[in-house]
């Protein structure tokens, strides 16, 4: 604010970056693995289903080399991890498979410069073509990055759901978040949440998902930059309007 600066704050956001490194390694047992997650966030975030795949870190790491490494980076406050759930019911926790996890960073702002990592400092130019849409990027990963990070500030833990199935085209579907009500009330208590960083043109993966769960959900959101309305009982929000949820 007092500059007007934007490569002061990319300079100060790297300093951050830079002691986020600095306390990972300081973990002698686990450091490498640490590094390897949190080096590969941008590239397995700008997937099109964002799942973590281990063996990009370590070939042929299962769920027990990758415990301990995420849980230190979640219980630092640097990542939020999605969890998927394998049906949208009472108890989220109870349905997750924990195998399957999306790891977002805490802040977006500091995702954007971890994943311009390797050009250095950003100038006010490459900012300006950022905030004014004129730069090809994957909106997608930061726009969905943006929306985790606000769903765990307004205190929602995060879930996802997914199903690839190839016997049943029906069932092949994925939700980006799902959200549990803080209050039980009757059945109808997860709420399904899907991100787009454009306007939201079709939802095939939506739709399916409330015609087979209809009696888990109690209201289904879209976050896109389009319009507040409802339409086929979906409600549509503008992005910045997710802490209402």
């Amino acid at each position: 604010i007092n500059t007007n600066d934007f490569k002061r704050t990319d300079e100060i956001k790297r300093g951050i970056l830079s002691l986020y490194k600095d306390d990972i390694a300081k973990n002698e047992e686990k450091a490498l693995l640490i590094k390897g997650i949190f080096d590969d966030i941008p590239s397995q975030l700008s997937k099109h289903e964002k799942r973590f795949i281990y063996s990009k870190v370590r070939n042929k790491a299962k769920l027990r080399d990758m415990s301990k490494p995420f849980t230190w980076l979640k219980e630092s406050m640097i990542v939020n991890i999605c969890y998927k759930a394998l049906e949208p019911n009472f108890g989220l926790k109870m349905n997750l498979e924990s195998v399957a996890l999306k790891c977002y960073m805490g802040d977006t702002g500091l995702l954007l410069i971890h994943a311009f990592d390797e050009k250095g400092l950003l100038d006010n130019e490459i900012y300006r073509r950022l905030l004014f849409d004129k730069l090809s990027i994957n909106k997608g990963m930061l726009t969905e990055n943006i929306v985790a990070q606000m769903l765990v500030s307004s205190n929602h833990k995060l879930y996802y759901y997914a199903n690839s199935s190839r016997q049943n085209k029906d069932d092949r579907m994925g939700i980006d978040f799902l959200v549990a009500k803080s209050k039980l009330t009757n059945k109808h208590n997860i709420s399904p949440i899907e991100v787009k960083s454009s306007k939201y043109n079709t939802r095939r993966s939506l739709d399916k998902f409330k015609n087979k769960y209809s009696d888990f959900i109690d209201k289904a959101y879209v976050l896109d930059p389009s319009d507040v309305r409802i339409e086929n009982d979906i409600i549509y929000l503008l992005l910045y309007m997710t802490p209402f949820i």
